[in-house]
């Protein structure tokens, strides 16, 4: 027997982007809910275009809240979310068409990635993971007011089914705004509440209480890993926008306090010895982000080119300046598998095929 699905929304303001993520997936939904939280401009009239099943929510400043109430409509026998600004790409619509009709009626939820940034070559440079599909008759539940998350159990598949998120505007202030009512009101943070908390205030340049918050959350040491590895990265961003390189140094080292040395780190501690003209020390690290190779298991968000094509690109120039220029040059390449059409890639690899003839030349 063929699975059914529900798509599950929440919506407020989103006649920018509505049609173009419902033209994505409509064809392939069985049912499509959406909820509005108070929207003023034409997202409702959009959505009735597509179905009849528009609903209010009133909005109190929690996400799951409604979210669980979108869940709480559905009918068919799984539900799959997306946010306004989603779209699948057709390659993913084709993918996401196979498994419904390939899904077992056994399966309690499915994971995809979430692309969320692109560079200028259309390469994903920023994704995670996260549960996009799961079996109604489960009655799983969202947790969390601001970064909800969907909490499952049960037989997953972990799919190569891509959403891709193409925002056209973000309200930059509203989750900070969520969660300084909620301290005023003398709510108890969570500790994932502490670390969202803490990441709202740093990408808002405040960057002593995100400290603050950042330690906090690691020193109640209830944390998921994960996030305690984020923790420690953002919060060297903190030390490393006041311009103190020694607390950034340690916030980078403290993360190995909770497991074997990630890219991100490696490639942190490559340019500080890169920085004090520490070229051996600097090659090492570099050289170990390129081990890291386990990313795409991973469920919170990453940097792509730390995993790819970066530690390559700083190796080849470490490599230069201690004049071995064969290892350049076969870091380059390396690079550029990743990014062929990278002109500071290009440029090296003019300027080491002349070093390597014997000709002067200066490396980009």
């Amino acid at each position: 027997m063929l699975v059914t699905f529900s798509l599950c929304m929440i919506v407020k303001n989103e006649e920018d982007t509505l049609d173009r993520c419902l033209d994505s997936v409509a064809e392939i939904m069985d049912e499509i809910i959406i909820v509005d939280t108070g929207s003023t401009d034409r997202t409702k009239e959009i959505a009735r275009r597509y179905t009849d099943c528009v609903y209010d929510f009133e909005w109190i400043e929690d996400f799951a809240a409604a979210r669980n109430y979108t869940f709480g409509l559905a009918t068919q026998s799984y539900i799959f979310w997306l946010d306004a600004d989603d779209v699948l790409e057709e390659p993913d619509q084709i993918k996401l068409m196979e498994l419904k009709n390939a899904l077992e009626p056994d399966i309690d939820t499915v994971s995809m990635e979430y692309h969320l940034a692109f560079d200028e070559f259309g390469n994903v440079t920023s994704k995670l993971r996260r549960n996009r599909l799961v079996k109604r008759e489960n009655h799983f539940r969202w947790i969390g007011a601001v970064h909800e998350y969907l909490e499952v159990y049960g037989k997953a598949i972990h799919s190569d089914i891509a959403v891709t998120h193409r925002s056209v505007r973000h309200d930059s202030d509203r989750n900070l705004k969520i969660y300084e009512n909620r301290l005023e009101k003398g709510e108890t943070f969570s500790p994932r509440d502490i670390f969202y908390f803490a990441n709202e205030l740093k990408d808002h340049s405040q960057t002593e209480r995100a400290i603050h918050y950042y330690e906090k959350f690691l020193d109640s040491g209830q944390g998921w890993v994960e996030d305690c590895y984020s923790a420690c990265g953002r919060m060297a961003d903190c030390y490393h926008m006041q311009g103190d390189q020694e607390k950034e140094l340690e916030a980078v080292l403290r993360s190995f306090h909770y497991g074997k040395p990630r890219a991100e780190f490696c490639c942190r501690l490559g340019f500080y010895f890169l920085q004090n003209q520490n070229l051996e020390t600097a090659i090492y690290w570099y050289t170990q982000a390129t081990c890291d190779t386990d990313i795409n298991s991973r469920w919170v968000l990453s940097n792509q080119a730390v995993y790819t094509w970066l530690p390559h690109l700083q190796l080849c120039v470490c490599y230069d300046r201690i004049g071995n220029y064969e290892l350049a040059q076969f870091h380059n390449e390396k690079a550029a598998a990743f990014r062929p059409e990278d002109p500071r890639i290009l440029y090296n690899r003019t300027y080491l095929a002349k070093r390597l003839s014997g000709e002067e030349a200066q490396i980009n």
